[in-house]
């Protein structure tokens, strides 16, 4: 079986500076991490290919500095990634990236079983996996809390949805979304890790795709644009209440009422 695991370097701080001009993130000028539900994601693609066999390859679109996160896909067990980076993909929304994600996978050749986490911690938006499959007009479940089985044609899963769950059986190939409490991730294995540093990532740009098409990728892309982005101010306008607790009490109380928030 050939599964693709999508996956996204995110901040790893809230210290981020932001582009005034495209609203966007400065991606390179931030420290970096795995997005956390990606790492679920990688899990399962990990425990799947366990169990009836194939390849894990990782995919994700961003930077060169991304090769960080890859290292640490393969100490995990991942057998091939590859790296979309290009100038002409910053600023993309959830279509252009969608849309970007897309024509990666068909890049590779597709693939039996795609996996994504269910959101990241940057956009929060939980659309690029299902935004992806609509691109690939493949059968899609989102917020998969559990795979229930998986043979060599067709994988079954439960939804978590709000206030119920819901069982869903698709033929390959398709795409699962995973929540966070689908698995517990593995730690990166010592002889693996000194493996990784020598494993080949491959690195495409826009004009590898096969519809390198400029005008649905980063900014131009995006339908969808950002009026206004900054990050809070830090420590900013903080009062600190001293005395007894009956005495602060009254100090926040009446603090409350000179900003109106009763």
């Amino acid at each position: 079986m050939k599964i693709i695991v999508c996956m996204k370097q995110v901040p790893a701080t809230t210290k981020v500076e932001i582009d005034e001009e495209t609203g966007t993130l400065k991606r390179t000028s931030a420290d970096s991490r795995t997005n956390p539900f990606d790492l679920f994601a990688l899990e399962c693609a990990l425990r799947i290919r366990e169990q009836v066999g194939g390849t894990v390859t990782v995919l994700t679109m961003g930077p060169q500095q991304a090769e960080s996160m890859i290292r640490d896909a393969y100490m995990m067990g991942a057998d091939d990634a590859v790296i979309l980076s290009d100038r002409k993909f910053a600023g993309s929304d959830v279509l252009a990236t969608s849309h970007t994600l897309s024509q990666g996978i068909r890049l590779l050749g597709g693939a039996d079983l795609i996996i994504c986490g269910k959101q990241t911690t940057d956009g929060d938006t939980a659309q690029i996996g299902p935004a992806i499959a609509e691109h690939l007009h493949l059968p899609h479940a989102a917020w998969v809390g559990a795979i229930e089985s998986v043979s060599d044609t067709t994988i079954r899963v439960r939804q978590d949805l709000s206030s119920e769950f819901q069982v869903s059986e698709m033929d390959f190939p398709c795409l699962i979304t995973v929540d966070k409490d689908i698995c517990v991730p593995r730690l990166p294995s010592y002889r693996r890790k000194a493996a990784a540093y020598e494993k080949p990532i491959q690195v495409y740009s826009c004009a590898d795709l096969p519809e390198p098409d400029l005008t649905r990728f980063g900014l131009v892309g995006s339908p969808t644009t950002v009026e206004r982005i900054f990050p809070p101010p830090s420590g900013a306008g903080s009062v600190t209440l001293e005395g007894s607790p009956a005495e602060k009490t009254d100090q926040l109380f009446s603090l409350l009422a000179a900003a109106k928030y009763f």
